[in-house]
């Protein structure tokens, strides 16, 4: 039996371990690293892990509200830990984890989903055709005229990557570090179909329902095709390499500036849009649940908020109530104050 073993050795041989037997995204695995790492700025690297108490990880969340983290990131935090010291308990090493004999408030973390307005989404959607057309209409062909063959097969194909980017996150609601991980051979062009690596390592489908996207997706592997580079990414960026999350997030970001909407926004709130959407329209929870790729429903349960409100707005306007009952006699509101009091 161990009976001591430095915490930074312990977190070492917890990132080898754990990631060996646990599909998790490159981005998921920098996250652990980064908070055990602070865990152990906090703790003392050569500080005994067999000795970590409850009071410990009480401070350390003490701590961490103190810097100013947000409820959220604490938890995540919080929840890094409790998986470390889960997975020595199950070793064998720990006799109990520490997280057993603490209790933490994090505040409120909720946070509402920020959606665009279905004015925005088309705004962004057009500006994307716009950018797309002009260069096939022959519109920028005098712009165009004093590049090389090879720039304007670059600008062409970026223009229509764009699209199919807006598209692609828009009509099948995929997370940004999904569509940037996405492979050629992971679109099924036939059935329009395409294999999502996600999060948590809980793979999915997405399906492209809409005649025209399917065309734009289709359009995009054609011309990606055309393109020689050693990389096997679907969306590529000027240099053949993949295009990363936050290249997509720049290009969302011009297309916005272009687009002249004023507001700020990102990929992911695309993903909310579509998801608010598809339940104001509608779709039964579950089947938006298993459109996003959540693992609790509990997660998908906050665009209801959303939709709730919206559904609150639209009923104060056009509840038919409201035209009755403007229609009562003066002197019956009043009465009914006189009765109220």
């Amino acid at each position: 039996m161990i009976c001591t073993m430095r915490l930074d050795r312990a977190c070492a041989e917890f990132l080898t371990g754990y990631f060996s037997t646990h599909q998790r995204r490159s981005k998921t695995q920098t996250a652990y690293r980064l908070d055990l790492s602070q865990f152990c700025d906090f703790a003392g690297v050569s500080c005994d892990f067999l000795t970590l108490t409850g009071t410990l990880i009480e401070q350390w969340a003490a701590y961490l509200r103190d810097e100013g983290y947000s409820p959220a990131s604490i938890r995540r935090k919080t929840v890094t830990l409790r998986v470390f010291c889960g997975y020595w308990v199950r070793k064998g090493v720990l006799p109990e984890s520490p997280f057993w004999r603490v209790k933490l408030s994090f505040g409120r973390v909720e946070q509402l989903p920020r959606s665009l307005t279905e004015r925005e989404m088309r705004a962004l959607l057009n500006q994307a055709w716009r950018n797309y057309g002009s260069l096939e209409s022959g519109v920028a062909a005098t712009a165009a005229a004093n590049l090389k063959d090879r720039d304007k097969s670059s600008c062409s194909y970026r223009c229509l990557r764009d699209l199919a980017l807006v598209d692609l996150l828009f009509a099948t609601g995929m997370r940004v570090g999904e569509v940037s991980a996405l492979d050629i051979h992971d679109f099924f062009i036939k059935e329009a179909i395409l294999r999502v690596k996600g999060k948590g390592g809980r793979d999915r489908l997405a399906f492209i329902v809409d005649n025209t996207s399917a065309r734009i997706q289709r359009a995009h592997v054609e011309a990606r095709s055309r393109i020689k580079t050693d990389s096997m990414a679907l969306f590529i960026n000027p240099v053949g390499g993949r295009l990363s999350a936050q290249g997509i997030t720049k290009t969302i970001a011009r297309l916005r500036q272009e687009a002249r909407i004023k507001r700020h926004i990102t990929p992911h709130m695309l993903r909310h849009t579509v998801a608010t959407l598809l339940l104001r329209n509608g779709t039964d929870i579950r089947v938006v649940q298993e459109f996003l790729g959540h693992a609790s429903i509990v997660t998908t349960q906050r665009y209801t908020h959303v939709t709730k409100d919206h559904m609150i707005r639209v009923l104060r306007k056009r509840h038919p109530s409201i035209k009755l009952n403007a229609e009562v006699p003066a002197s019956g509101i009043e009465a009914l104050s006189i009765v109220s009091k």
